[in-house]
């Protein structure tokens, strides 16, 4: 009578070690995807840039956008983006626009993470200028973030006295023919700043991510301090 020969079938022992290898893969799949998270969470420097009308924002988002290779979402121009284009998002903004309205914070988040979105997932980072202005949208761009596993690396602000940022505007209104550069309505625009959008300082600090730059002096002395900031977030 001939023999068959039976396919090996492993045993109990050999089943629970190839179980046990299995398990091993998987945890260390998910630990090393973990790692990557983690490591494009620490390449990824998201950035707040803040200061009052006239502290050179615009100027040092340039010098890191060059420097690090950041994007930039600026609120304005965004916004005159959206409406160029005749978005759907834009067409809303209008709306509330030209009816004399403020954005409400919904929409404006909303637009905001439609770019910030567009940047791809292998982004270094992006620069907010002009936004967060109060805490509840601050609180809002966390949770956005927060929803694509990303966060605020670091609130950097541009301190600089009340006198300067007046003489600054109105150099600039000078230079560029700007009409609302003038002392009666810069005046009104840095109230503005002090009283709503100044307490965003104590809750940035809170969070532990603010960052006081003193932004009276050259350029270059400025921007250095700014470095020493994003090398070491």
């Amino acid at each position: 009578m001939r023999q068959v020969k039976l396919p090996h079938l492993p045993s109990d022992v050999e089943a629970r070690q190839s179980d046990l290898l299995t398990d091993l893969w998987y945890k260390g799949k998910e630990t090393q995807i973990k790692r990557d998270n983690q490591e494009k969470r620490i390449r990824m420097k998201n950035i707040v840039i803040f200061g009052a009308p006239g502290s050179g924002k615009g100027t040092q988002s340039d010098l890191m956008i060059e420097h690090y290779g950041l994007g930039h979402i600026s609120t304005g121009d965004v916004l005159r983006s959206e409406i160029k284009k005749g978005t759907e998002l834009g067409k809303l903004a209008a709306s509330y626009i030209d009816g004399g309205n403020l954005i409400p914070d919904d929409l404006m988040i909303s637009i905001l993470a439609k770019v910030y979105d567009g940047y791809g997932r292998g982004h270094k980072g992006v620069i907010f200028d002009g936004f967060p202005r109060t805490i509840p949208q601050a609180e809002a761009l966390k949770q956005m973030l927060s929803e694509r596993g990303d966060k605020v690396a670091a609130m950097i602000e541009l301190d600089v006295p009340e006198e300067e940022l007046v003489q600054r505007l109105i150099k600039r209104g000078k230079d560029s023919g700007r009409a609302d550069d003038n002392e009666e309505t810069i005046k009104k625009r840095l109230m503005v700043y002090h009283s709503q959008t100044q307490p965003l300082i104590a809750w940035y600090k809170k969070e532990g991510l603010h960052f006081h730059i003193n932004g009276h002096g050259t350029l270059e002395r400025i921007f250095s301090d700014i470095q020493k900031v994003v090398d070491n977030i």
